[in-house]
Order: structure tokens, then sequence, then C-alpha cells
């Protein structure tokens, strides 16, 4: 039965939660690319908190009375009940207020924000200016959410606490280099339109924002670090709750760490497979270090390694198209970029604005002094962060008008996105891109190294046994210790990542394991649809109408590509 004409229904529902959030969250809406946010930040106190969980809690109840008119209705309510519902319990939780850990809280997302902004002009700096003079009471606002849960019980491990302090050192200039801020605004010194004015202006406020985030730092260490737990493992219950939201499903953690050994085991045989044929006789390690050493897969230089990744992405979106995925214009362009000094090592995405004026751009993360990469290792890693990966999949949706706001913006969720990604680099051997045994080993690590993510992340949290016949402390339940010494031991990762990895995990417990339990319903939904359509399935269509889905979590993935016929 359709809402009557004083009801909202499901897609207006979700509109207007979009432009609801968007204006009590602006670095959110920034995130999203939704204009006339842009001079704000977003109030991270409690207050803040509470009034965004009002909002989610109105549109929820709305949502749940609301009759979808249509099929569209149907998917568009399911996806926004899941995901706005978990917000909600990770409110109630107050895991919201005590968020802090190295990679994703409101410590890097006030940060991060001014990295998406444009500079192009004088206008673009004033922007930027007046919100980065709201970077003091921003930081207020955090500290005040972190005191009010260690004063409900809620901090984070002194690990994660020590460590975001040592980053806000680095972006406040605390370390020998310039601070982030600064090193921002000095950019504007390139725009001939900018009058000097406001350049000083700018300095000033950055001045401000990094008195703010050495003010923060010394917060950390001095009030919260002796209010912090010793112990890393959230325990059971807090990992459930997180696991559900970052995948959308509600998993059988035992299943899933048992699941995790047979791949991990699975994956190592093929890399040994592959290994062989590089160095006959020798092992993972003796095969890294051959490719590492191999002036065929080295980059010189941080601007050499944008340079070689982007061309490498401009290939794969080119290749790609027509042929294999259906890409519009819109999509064809993808920025490459190193990230800014202080956050952990690796690649990440940050999509489109929602008329394609701020194009998607894949970031690295890398040590400031690291001068050498070595590129067998990163081949894939492009093509999960770009295309097919993150890029194709996210750009996709915020492309597809067919969805509403909700949909297209903010209905990410990990197990969605990251098992996509990780499908994507398997996919790329399938259609003949990973022939090159160095790149390929390449790409093998990087599976190996997520199935090792399930049994490190599941085990440490829970402090489950190791069981027999792994090869590894059998008998012995999960430590930080035995986490990095097993990813160190057993994967062929850059050990300067791992270290960043193992500090990564344990302060975002249930996020590592998405992306293998993500992969592995994308790769059994494809071979359900294989076997219903037989002779009929087309991989390029399954594909195509895949990604017009939008994002959604684990659980309403699997019943909406079953419907797909």
């Amino acid at each position: 039965m359709a809402s009557d004409a004083s009801t909202p229904g499901v897609h207006e529902i979700c509109d207007s939660y979009v432009d609801e959030i968007a204006a009590a969250h602006p670095i959110v809406a920034t995130e999203m690319g939704i204009k006339g946010y842009d001079d704000q930040l977003t109030d991270y106190s409690p207050e803040g908190h509470a009034a965004r969980a009002g909002i989610s809690r109105r549109a929820l109840d709305a949502m749940t009375a609301a009759e979808p008119a249509d099929d569209s209705e149907r998917a568009a309510k399911a996806v926004f009940t899941e995901r706005v519902g978990l917000d909600l319990e990770i409110h109630q939780a107050g895991l919201d207020l005590a968020a802090l850990n190295v990679i994703s809280s409101p410590v890097h997302e006030i940060r991060m924000t001014f990295d998406l902004m444009p500079t192009a002009t004088a206008a673009d700096w004033t922007t930027i200016a007046t919100r980065m003079e709201r970077v003091p009471s921003c930081v207020d606002g955090v500290r005040s959410s972190l005191l009010a849960a260690a004063d409900a019980g809620r901090v984070a491990a002194l690990r994660q606490v020590s460590k975001v302090a040592g980053q806000a050192e680095t972006w406040a200039g605390l370390h020998g280099t310039t601070g982030y801020f600064r090193a921002l605004v000095a950019a504007a010194d390139e725009v001939a339109e900018v009058p000097a004015d406001l350049r000083e202006r700018l300095g000033r406020a950055a001045d401000r924002a990094q008195e703010a985030y050495a003010e923060l730092a010394g917060f950390l260490r001095a009030e919260l670090a002796p209010r912090a737990p010793n112990k890393d493992a959230v325990g059971e219950d807090v990992y459930r709750l997180w696991s559900r939201y970052f995948t959308g499903a509600a998993f059988d953690l035992r299943e899933a760490y048992d699941w995790g050994w047979q791949e991990f085991s699975r994956l190592e045989a093929e890399m040994h497979a592959v290994a062989a044929r590089i160095t006959p006789g020798g092992g993972l390690a003796e095969a890294a270090a051959v490719l590492d050493a191999d002036p065929k897969y080295r980059v010189r230089g941080q601007q050499g390694f944008a340079e070689w990744m982007q061309r490498l992405s401009d290939e794969a979106l080119a290749a790609l198209r027509d042929e294999h995925f259906d890409i519009p214009d819109a999509l064809m362009a993808l920025e490459c970029r190193i990230a800014p000094p202080g956050g952990g090592v690796g690649a990440y995405y940050t999509g489109p604005d929602e008329d394609f004026t701020r194009p998607g751009r894949m970031w690295w993360s890398v040590l400031p002094e690291k001068e050498e990469f070595p590129t067998w290792r990163e081949v894939s890693v492009v093509y999960h962060e770009g295309v097919p990966g993150h890029h194709l999949q996210i750009a996709t949706s915020v492309y597809e008008r067919s969805l509403n706001r909700f949909q297209r913006l903010m209905a990410f969720t990990s197990g969605h996105a990251e098992g996509w990604a990780l499908y994507a680099e398997r996919l790329m051997q399938d259609l003949g891109y990973l022939d090159d045994d160095g790149n390929l080993l390449g790409m093998l690590s990087e599976q190996l190294f997520r199935a090792a993510r399930v049994v490190v992340d599941i085990g440490m949290h829970l402090e489950l046994e190791i069981p027999a016949g792994t090869g590894f402390h059998e008998g012995e339940r999960w430590t930080p210790e035995l986490g990095l010494e097993f990813m160190l031991t057993r994967t062929v990762t850059d050990a300067d990542h791992v270290r960043d990895e193992i500090d990564r995990y344990l302060g975002w417990p249930g996020q590592a394991p998405s992306y293998k339990l993500g992969e592995r319903l994308w790769l059994s939904a494809r071979e359900e649809a294989r076997e219903r359509q037989g002779d009929s399935f087309d991989l390029k269509e399954f594909h195509t109408r895949a990604l017009r889905l939008g994002g959604m979590g684990l659980d309403t993935l699997r019943e909406e590509l079953a419907r797909l016929g």
C-alpha cells in the first residue's frame, strides 16, 4: 500500500535525512560533496552527537511507519533501516563519544576534511580560512566527548591514545617538520589572486589550528592516557556490534575465524606455487626479496610513485571501459595523490562530489623518508582503490540517479565496499591483467594479508585459541604481540605497514575482516547468479546491475543480488 499525500514516502525520508545530516555534520557534508557547509565544522561535543542521534531516531521512526510504494522503495527502506539503525546502536552504546583510534576518528576527520576542499581561487581560500578558524572549538568538542565517555567508563586502549597523540603532534608540527595546517596554507602563495591580508589570516588560522592539535596531544597524554586500559581486546559483545556495523551482517564469529584459517592456508599454498617460479627452491620471503631488488619493479621518489600509480590507474580505466564495464564519462577522472604525512601507512580512496566537480581520488600515505617503492606489491592495490575497485563502485553509486541521495551518498558499508574492492583485485587476474608473476604474487600477497586479518582481528579481540595444525604457537591464545609476529613472519607485507596494521586492528575492531568476508559474499552471489541463469549469464551485466544497487550491508546485498535473477 502506497503512502498517502500527507505521509512522506521512503525516498523522501531518505533525501530529507541527507539534508538534515549535512547541516548537522558539515565534515560529512564535505565528504559527500554537498555544497554549502565547507566553511563549517562538525560539533563533536556530547550535545552534537545527541543532536545527530535525534535526527537519526526521528528519521528511523518515520521510515518504520512508511509503506514502500514500489520495489525501489522496498530496497531503499531495507538499506536505510539497517544502516541508520546501527548508527543509533553505536550511539546508544556510547561508542561514538569514545571514538579514538589511529585511522578513523574525529581527530582524523577534522584534519582530512581540508584535503577535500578546492584551492583554486581566493574565494576557496576564504572558505578554508573560515573553517580553519573553527578548528580549536571543534577540537574542544572532541575533548569534551572523550571526557564524557571516560566518565561513563569508555576509554580507548592506551595504545590508541598514545599513537593518536603522536599523530596529533605531527599535524601540529611538533616532530621537527612543518605542521599540516601550515603546509596546507602555504599553497595559497601559488594562487596569484589571494590578497596579502587573506594570506595573513590563513597563517594565523593555521597557527591556531596547530596549537589546538598540540594541546589535544597534551590532553591525550596527560589526562586521557592515565584513564586508558592497557588491554587492547574489546571483548565479544563490543566486537559483535562493531562487526555488524562494518559488515551489515550478523556473522558467526567463530565460523568466520575458522574460515579465515582455511582461506589463509589456501592462499599460502597458491603463493608458494608462484614464488617457486620466481625463485626455484626458495620460499615467499626469498621471492619477495628478489622482486624488491629488481629494477623492473621499482620506482624512485614520492612524485615518481604518484605518477606511476596515475599512469596505471588511467590505463585501467581506458582498458576496462566498454569491454568489461559500463563507465560513464564522469567516472573517467581519477586523481592519484600522496597523502599528507602523519597518518597510518597505506592507500585509501575519497569519492567525488555530487556533480563530479571534485573527482574521485586515490591517496597513498607513505613514510616521509621513504623514497623507494617496489611496484609489484602495489599493482593490485591501485586496482583495489581505483578501477575496478572503490572508484568504480562508489562513483557509480554517486552517479546513479535512480537511487535516492542516502543510497548514493551515505549507504557505505565496509563489507560491501571493501569486499567488492578485494573481489576486483582477483577479477583483474581473471581478466588477464596480472599475468606477470611478480604482480601476481603482489595480488596474492594482498589476498593473504586480508585472510590473515580475519584470523588476527577476531583472534586478538576475542582472545581465541590458535588451532592445531597451523604451525604457529598452537594452543596459545592470541595477543597483540602474537598478532604482530604472525603478520611479520607469515605474510610478505612491508614491515612498516604491518606494524601500523596491528595498531589499526586493535583500535578499529571488526573492520579488518570485512574485506575477505565481503569478498566471499560477492563471489558466492556471482556463482549463484551464474547457476540460475545458465548459458544466459553475462558477467558484465551482472557487475553493472550489482553496482547500480548502491551501497548496503552484506545481508541486504545477499537478498538484493538474489533478486537480480
